[in-house]
């Protein structure tokens, strides 16, 4: 008898019985084997899957894992997965699977609490990396902190002179650096919002501040600025003066992150972006590809080094020899299966996916969108990349290889700023057009809708616990939502 067609030598022919059984292999990202193969039924669904790699593992306590068959994540039971994409199983099936955060956050479901105060719009909300503090910069020159337990006011920080368009919170939760229109750039105190002083060097505003990371110095002393000026600053938050000054680029400095190995990485108008060594301050190489402006950078260990030494409770070593080995650990976790990469996103519609420490050319070039990337984020577990754009919509890329995964259609305006869960398994838009949207990531679809603000959300931002979103925009109202 000829041999059957190749077509035909598909598992997911419709003719296949739905009790056939698969035999599959499972296999961790790096490629390891996990047990023997297995013979399972067709119909096998990703909890049944899940209970039987922890059996095979000898997990003493029960791991939640996701899957991946083909590079497509396995959302459906086995049988179905593979008819729906015609997969074959001429040979074993691998089955990757990734360990998933044993914590849940809660969807947010609910506004409550509209907090007034300032008098121009909100340009930027940002959660201490414990989750204890909240902060906002606004365009009345004003830096408000507020009681998350109460929900109210706590303090007023003043001295700025113009637009306050960044604020950025230390890894060990105790300073706030702000920088506004004027190049001018504080640092207050966590607890009380007090004015500790003003770092001078800047001479057009700030667009983006980053700390050094905790693992590096604990308790946290230096932070970057990029300016409009075309430079980037870091500073000694001790002294507040400025050690060094990076200058290579031609046009405004667009974005600045602090690498967990010391690099520091910054974004361009000039369409480019800089690796510099923040020991000395020289450049480590400059990468290229986008054709307009660099907007936004994220690196894949974000989440790591934003929260330093606090897990997903807010709790930390008390003493600080203790915290910086708790932030390195969890450094090391989040770049335990692939170095330190790096994504940028531009005015070309396009995001470039990068891995610097091995080569200055892009390991892929992500495209879809239709017009200009806001902003971009890895993450918490470093699998996953979401962006947001003009176009209005947010697409989900594979973190590993840039490959497009899913688009999030809902929203009727820009999208402006996107935010994760710490739990990675949900993300929070917000939008020119009044809404913030929340989504799901394993059904890839809208979760809640929150309606509330009055005009264009211009900020968001996922507390680390997960308890709390904060939003702010051009209504002047800061938002805070809950479960």
């Amino acid at each position: 008898m000829a041999d059957r067609p190749a077509k035909a030598r598909k598992v997911a022919a419709s003719s296949s019985s739905p009790s056939a059984n698969v035999i599959v292999q499972f296999e961790s990202e790096d490629g390891v084997a996990a047990g023997p193969q297995l013979d399972v039924p067709a119909e096998v669904t990703t909890p049944q899957l899940e209970t039987l790699l922890n059996g095979i593992l000898s997990n003493e306590h029960k791991v939640p894992y996701s899957f991946q068959v083909g590079g497509l994540e396995l959302a459906a039971p086995l049988g179905d997965h593979l008819r729906q994409h015609a997969a074959s199983v001429e040979a074993a099936l691998k089955i990757v699977y990734r360990p998933q955060a044993v914590f849940r956050v809660r969807p947010i479901s609910r506004c409550t609490a509209s907090l007034a105060g300032h008098s121009e719009a909100v340009l930027s909300v940002s959660f201490s990396p414990d989750g204890k503090h909240l902060a906002s910069g606004s365009g009345d020159c004003t830096v408000r902190f507020w009681d998350l337990d109460t929900q109210t006011p706590l303090k007023t920080g003043q001295g700025h002179t113009n637009w306050v368009l960044a604020v950025a919170w230390s890894p060990d939760a105790r300073l706030l650096a702000t920088g506004d229109m004027d190049g001018k750039v504080w640092l207050w105190t966590a607890d009380t919002g007090e004015p500790l002083g003003l770092c001078k060097g800047h001479q057009k505003w700030i667009s983006s501040i980053a700390w050094e990371p905790a693992h590096l110095a604990y308790p946290s002393q230096r932070f970057c600025t990029g300016s409009k000026d075309c430079t980037i600053r870091v500073f000694d938050a001790r002294t507040r003066r400025c050690q060094l000054t990076l200058s290579n680029q031609s046009k405004a400095i667009t974005c600045v992150t602090w690498g967990g190995d010391g690099a520091i990485y910054s974004s361009s108008r000039d369409t480019t972006i800089s690796v510099w060594d923040s020991k000395d301050g020289h450049l480590l190489s400059c990468l290229r590809g986008h054709a307009h402006w660099a907007n936004t950078l994220a690196i894949s260990s974000e989440y790591a080094l934003r929260t330093g030494p606090f897990d997903h409770t807010g709790s930390a070593p008390e003493d600080a020899e203790g915290a910086r080995k708790a932030a390195e650990e969890r450094y090391k976790e989040a770049t335990s299966s692939r170095p330190e990469r790096l994504v940028s996103g531009s005015d070309d519609h396009t995001m470039m996916l990068w891995q610097p420490s091995s080569s200055n050319k892009p390991i892929a070039r992500l495209t879809g969108h239709h017009q200009l990337i806001n902003q971009v984020r890895f993450s918490p577990d470093g699998r996953w990349i979401i962006s947001a754009s003009f176009d209005k919509s947010v697409k989900l890329w594979d973190g590993m290889n840039g490959n497009f995964v899913a688009s999030f259609y809902g929203h009727v305006g820009p999208v402006f700023q996107v935010s994760w869960s710490s739990d990675s398994r949900l993300f929070v838009s917000g939008s020119k057009d009044s809404t913030l949207k929340v989504w799901d990531m394993k059904s890839r679809k809208l979760k809640v809708e929150l309606p509330g603000h009055s005009d264009e959300v211009f900020s968001v931002d996922w507390s680390p616990d997960g308890g709390s979103v904060a939003s702010g925009g051009k209504d002047k109202v800061l938002k805070l939502w809950r479960h």
